[in-house]
């Protein structure tokens, strides 16, 4: 009996080594399975991470592509390519599931892409900066040119019409008298009408320097007391105005004073009032007037 129960002793010993042994070795293996887990959750963490600060990198970039684009530089369309690879890239990142190191280069690749991309758009907008401000400067000078311009032609004008004035013949000194002829041919003044045989009319056109030298003609008109036109009662139209005269004076002026002197024979000349007038084509630019008794 007590053999027996030293037997069930030794069984019981037995038992209790080996369940102290599987325990250990469910520790253990409790143990390695913990750590292999914190490892994995360690390694997906790190992965979700990585992943967190690509992407975040990535964003940036494309938010600062969508800037420049949005500035329409003559770069745009570059800028769009390479904005697009940065999209692409991200879709990609966003469904892999493991190691991010074979994006790291691409990304890196791509961030020295867009500080060369944005350094030459930089350049492109300060050199359209400096061409709009050179297009404003010289829209200003051409609009001051051309208010200078309308000044000048204005200028141009008024001396124009200036010289145009004052380039125009001045008759001066208008006289008229009535003239009875000696046989002899010498002329003696009257105002008498029934003794006129004659009607001398005289002016002078002064020295002008600036006028246009050359051959010149003037209509001279004589209307008597009756309002009739003495002498060839001729009709010549200026455009809309209609004059007839009684003789053309004819001379050739040179600048300098000349004195024009012209007889109108008639005869049984009217009692009263005469008026002369001396025309420079259709303008009036002397006149007079005398009475015959």
């Amino acid at each position: 009996m007590e053999e027996q129960q030293n037997n069930s002793s030794s069984s019981l010993k037995v038992i209790i080594a080996i369940l102290a042994i599987l325990l250990v070795g469910s520790l253990v293996y409790i143990y390695k399975i913990t750590n292999d887990a914190k490892a994995v959750q360690n390694e997906l963490t790190k992965t979700v991470t990585e992943k967190e600060l690509v992407l975040k990198d990535l964003q940036e970039l494309k938010t600062t592509y969508d800037a420049a684009i949005a500035e329409n530089t003559s770069m745009s369309e570059e800028l769009i390519k390479e904005r697009d690879k940065v999209v692409n890239l991200m879709n990609d990142i966003n469904k892999s599931k493991g190691d991010l190191s074979k994006y790291k280069s691409e990304v890196s690749k791509l961030q020295s892409n867009m500080k060369v991309l944005m350094a030459e758009n930089e350049g492109l907008k300060i050199q359209n900066k400096t061409l709009t401000n050179e297009r404003d400067s010289t829209v200003v000078v051409l609009g001051e040119s051309k208010k200078y311009n309308e000044v000048l032609v204005g200028q141009n004008e008024d001396l124009a019409k200036t010289v145009e004035k004052g380039s125009k013949l001045t008759v001066l000194n208008m006289q008229t008298a009535a003239y009875k002829l000696r046989s002899s041919g010498k002329q003696i003044a009257t105002d008498k009408a029934g003794r006129a045989d004659v009607l001398k009319i005289s002016f002078t056109i002064a020295e002008n320097q600036i006028a246009k030298s050359g051959d010149k003609e003037y209509y001279v008109q004589v209307i008597d007391s009756k309002n009739n036109v003495l002498g060839d009662k001729q009709t010549i139209n200026f455009e809309e105005k209609t004059l007839t005269y009684s003789f053309i004076s004819k001379l050739k002026y040179e600048n300098k004073t000349v004195n024009v002197s012209e007889d109108l024979p008639g005869k049984d000349f009217a009692k009263g009032t005469y008026f002369v007038n001396v025309f420079d084509k259709s303008e009036l630019v002397s006149k007079t007037s005398f009475t015959l008794k």
